[in-house]
């Protein structure tokens, strides 16, 4: 375990806020505040909020957007290095201190860039402004013959620095939207390839995650989860672990049971070995009926997508029609470090380091959850280890801060394996129907499909497990992700009509795990539209050209991709033998508002074995103005990777009670020896606004691999996973 080292006042001392005096604890993480009360704004339109100077010219951006491995801290650096003409090594980062940064929203949706960057793009161009103004007062020097470099200003031969025109003082400025940005002809750090700098400490094992991290007199802390997921608890035999060192207390309040210890292994031991009696329960579905239940569900309501021209008069008319349905598997997060978080209750106070995406909402969910004002909850984010989505680190925080409520001392509350399998929320069942019509000439008359999916009743918040099970305020209803996004379509077709089924339940606790919905109403669209270019006897490139001819920079996108994939059309001299090699084309505009993507997967399926292994991806993204394009490469090779393993081998298996995929070999993941080659091609519009990238190329997989498995063996996958018994079964059929 690793302990912080600078203090509260010192950081702060460091940054040049003024502060208000009060207690310090010791231990805090470089950069993070601790518990405490700062006369730092937080409010959105103050540029204080993001940025302060200190009186050696340091910057610190203050970011409520947060790092979860995506490289956001480097490029969010870019922007304001750039904007403010100073050496990116010369700025700090806060990011998701409650009590220090902005409330910009969580980081999910490959939003941080687009939105918040932006946001700290137009402080940092206000800064600069002000600054300017200021040196020319100082300089007698009008404000057009000034220029900046490494946070000097100059002009006719005088000089002044940042430190001295503000150095440890508030700006006290509202964001001006009209502070212009800088020309982008004049970038010198964004859009240029800067390595990430938390690449190197995580390499060798210096860095701090959560996981890591401790405070004096900290206590450990496990929970005692069910055998079944609805059952109650009817009894504790607290002598069973009496003679194991060092636990502190058994806690228990309704169905939430958990041991507290003083050391991690005492812990492990204790609720291991606590014996608990507890209710039966049975209510999920039977896996093997799992779509019939989906169909079965009562509907909420209907989300119409899209509505354009009469879709039933075309379907009547049309010269052929093609019907499919095809399905996408439950997923779990599979963070491969669970999850972690420490809490302390103070003076009154809730203190809780969390690798939360959204540690202001996690603030609000906490205090919610104890009856406290938000005012009294502090959430400081740590990185962890293995966070993307909203997984368990959420839960994990309300674990501990209950824990540490009850004993009066921190506690760290580290999850084990089974219980980040099998107790984290899921990426909900996905299906949808669908059906199209073409007319003699091949062209495609009508389109429409019914998705089903859950509906989104719980607005941004997902059930903390420990406030539920301890009969504590719980937030109402199901927040799976806004996950009918992309099931319109992206193509110029006359008559469209696309509606999702929203409904009133679902199996597991949803959330939004990388893509929700876009990849898989993607796959569903894609691989669908493949199947209408067969129809149609069309090359599946020209095929989509041709409806996307209204949108420049998706025929753009694509013709670009025929060239990086270096595209000769389909197979048409099919392999003889058990293996054979297929090519296969996916396209999207991610939301139909953003993020171009295009990819061709090439993959080798084995007819005998049922085996597809994924040997190439080749990839165009078109997100606008790139901040850096290493970091883009970065996330568009994960984004392949880790959705190749959701595509070919992962899926929640599960018995009428609990999750039964709680370990790596009941839920499979990619290996080192199967990750494919990636070729990327990116294109950069320096004078377009930055769109995300940490989800959009994710996607395009699925339909990909799917496409290509077509092409090498005439058969049809629309079922997520395609695991072999799924390819052998399909070559049965065919």
């Amino acid at each position: 375990m690793l302990t912080t080292k600078p203090t509260r006042r010192e950081f702060l001392q460091g940054t040049g806020i003024l502060i208000v005096s009060f207690s310090l604890p010791s231990a805090v993480r470089s950069g993070v505040a601790q518990a405490g009360v700062s006369s730092k704004t937080v409010a959105l339109d103050e540029v204080d909020a993001y940025l302060t100077i200190d009186g050696t010219g340091r910057v610190t951006l203050y970011a409520g957007k947060v790092e979860l491995g995506t490289g956001v801290s480097t490029s969010l650096k870019q922007i304001v290095a750039e904007e403010l003409d100073v050496p990116i090594s010369g700025i700090q980062l806060v990011e998701g201190d409650t009590a220090l940064t902005p409330a910009q929203g969580k980081t999910w949706g490959s939003q941080t860039i687009q939105s918040g960057g932006i946001q700290i793009r137009q402080a940092a161009a206000t800064a600069r402004q002000a600054l300017l103004q200021e040196a020319s007062k100082r300089l007698s020097v009008p404000a057009t013959d000034l220029s900046v470099e490494d946070g000097t200003v100059r002009g006719r031969g005088k000089r002044v620095t940042y430190a001295e025109l503000i150095g440890g003082r508030n700006f006290s400025l509202k964001l001006d939207k009209q502070a212009p940005p800088k020309d982008p002809t004049n970038y010198k750090i964004v859009g240029k390839p800067i390595l990430r700098e938390d690449i190197p400490p995580k390499m060798t094992g210096e860095f701090t995650y959560v996981q890591d991290f401790t405070l004096p007199g900290m206590l450990h802390g496990r929970v005692v989860r069910p055998p079944a997921m609805g059952a109650t608890l009817q009894s504790v035999d607290e002598t069973s672990i009496k003679n194991i060192p060092g636990v502190v207390k058994i806690v228990r309040q309704n169905n939430f049971l958990a041991v507290v210890a003083e050391s991690e292994w005492g812990a492990i031991q204790a609720a291991q070995k606590l014996k608990a009696n507890w209710s039966a329960w049975a209510g999920l579905p039977d896996q093997s009926k799992l779509w019939d239940y989906v169909r079965a569900t009562k509907v909420d309501k209907d989300d119409v997508s899209s509505n354009v021209g009469d879709v039933e008069a075309a379907l009547a008319q049309a010269t052929k029609k093609i019907n499919a349905t095809y399905d996408f598997a439950i997923h779990t997060h599979g963070s491969i470090g669970p999850s972690c978080a420490v809490a302390e209750f103070k003076d009154g106070k809730l203190t809780c380091w969390s690798a939360s995406q959204g540690p202001h909402d996690t603030r609000t969910q906490l205090a919610n959850m104890f009856s406290m004002k938000e005012s009294e909850v502090h959430v400081v984010y740590m990185e962890g280890s293995g966070c993307y989505g909203r997984n368990s680190h959420e839960d994990a925080a309300a674990d501990a801060a209950l824990l540490a409520r009850d004993v009066g001392r921190p506690v760290r509350v580290q999850w084990m394996r089974e219980e980040e399998h099998g107790w984290d929320p899921k990426g909900p069942p996905t299906l949808m129907d669908l059906h199209a019509g073409l007319d003699a000439s091949g062209q495609v008359v009508a389109w429409r499909s019914e998705l089903f999916v859950p509906d989104g009743t719980g607005g941004v918040f997902v059930k903390l497990l420990a406030a539920e099970a301890a009969g504590l305020p719980v937030d109402k209803g199901m927040s799976p992700g806004n996950i009918i996004n992309n099931s319109a379509i992206p193509y110029s077709f006359p008559n469209v009509k696309t509606v999702a089924h929203r409904l009133a339940e679902t199996p597991f606790r949803p959330s939004w795990i990388r893509a929700p919905g876009r990849m898989q109403n993607t796959f569903c669209n894609e691989a669908f539209l493949d199947e209408l270019a067969v129809a149609a006897g069309a090359d599946p490139f020209e095929f989509r050209l041709r409806y996307v001819s209204s949108d420049p920079r998706g025929t753009e996108l694509l013709k670009r991709l025929m060239q990086l994939a270096k595209w000769q059309g389909r197979n048409t001299t099919p392999a003889t033998g058990d293996i054979a090699h297929g090519r296969g084309v996916t396209y999207v505009k991610y939301e139909l508002a953003r993020t171009y993507v295009g990819a061709v997967a090439d993959v080798e399926a084995n007819r005998k074995s049922g085996e597809i292994r994924v040997q190439r991806f080749a990839v165009v993204q078109d997100c606008g103005q790139i901040i850096n394009p290493d970091g883009v490469r970065n996330q568009i090779e994960g984004n392949i990777v880790q959705t190749v393993s959701r595509s070919l081998k992962e899926e929640v298996m599960f018995d009428r009670s609990r999750v039964t995929s709680v370990d790596w070999a009941s839920y499979p993941i990619l290996t080192f020896p199967e990750i494919p080659e990636i070729d990327i091609d990116l294109i950069d519009r320096p004078n377009e606004k930055p769109w995300g990238v940490g989800e959009p190329s994710a996607a395009v997989v699925p339909s990909a691999i799917a496409n290509a498995v077509f092409d090498a063996i005439g058969v049809r996958l629309r079922s997520v996973p395609f695991t072999p018994a799924k390819v052998r079964a399909a070559l049965q059929s065919a």
